[in-house]
């Protein structure tokens, strides 16, 4: 699947130029997306790594999808884009570490607070990943332009992936595309024998 070249820290496993895709679509205040990250980095990743069964045949996009009816997933998710720009190698860890503490970016735990003060929660948890040079061009980066509806430096990579989520009809978080197409079966429970069973129906080794 196409990616535009400023979010390939997107791909999270398998080399860019693998024959076969998995794009997962994930909310970063999703129950069920923080199970499936950890699948990702548990079970698909050593499976697509170097040396692994599936080396060299199968990529994973993080496709970000945003649920616009729980207030803080576009802050979340703007962070993890700035995140990707400052520090593309930390894409992931970070992802990893906002899944883990999503409860705090639930509804009701950010009733309360502004988006500046979200924003400045989601600077602490990515100065516990990034590196801490990075930290000053990661807030620079979610400030908000002049303009009084221009958004921020992240705003056209966050429009790119709500667009793509757009076009291919994704509503719900995960969802999971097999080489550009849904593929229904795939369930966030899934475990090592779903999965192996998955890839080895699929892919040719």
């Amino acid at each position: 699947m196409a990616l535009q070249p400023s979010l390939r820290p997107l791909i999270v496993a398998g080399p860019a130029d693998a024959p076969h895709t998995l794009d997962i679509f994930v909310d970063y205040v999703c129950p069920f997306s923080a199970k499936i990250a950890l699948v990702i980095d548990g079970v698909l990743k050593p499976l697509f790594a170097p040396g692994g069964k599936y080396d060299g045949k199968v990529k994973v996009i993080a496709r970000l999808q945003v649920q616009p009816w729980h207030a803080s997933s576009t802050l979340t998710h703007e962070s993890a884009l700035a995140v990707a720009r400052v520090s593309p190698d930390d894409f992931w860890p970070y992802s990893l570490a906002l899944f883990k503490k999503q409860g705090d970016y639930f509804d009701i735990p950010t009733s309360t607070l502004t988006p500046l003060q979200v924003r400045e929660s989601l600077a602490q948890l990515a100065a516990q990943v990034i590196p801490r040079d990075k930290v000053d061009e990661f807030k620079e980066l979610l400030k908000l332009k002049s303009t009084p509806n221009g958004g921020n430096a992240v705003t056209d990579d966050f429009k790119y992936t709500i667009k793509f989520s757009r076009q291919n009809s994704i509503h719900v978080s995960p969802t999971v595309l097999w080489d550009g197409l849904v593929a229904s079966e795939i369930s966030s429970s899934w475990g090592v024998k779903e999965w192996s069973e998955f890839l080895a129906a699929k892919v040719q080794i």
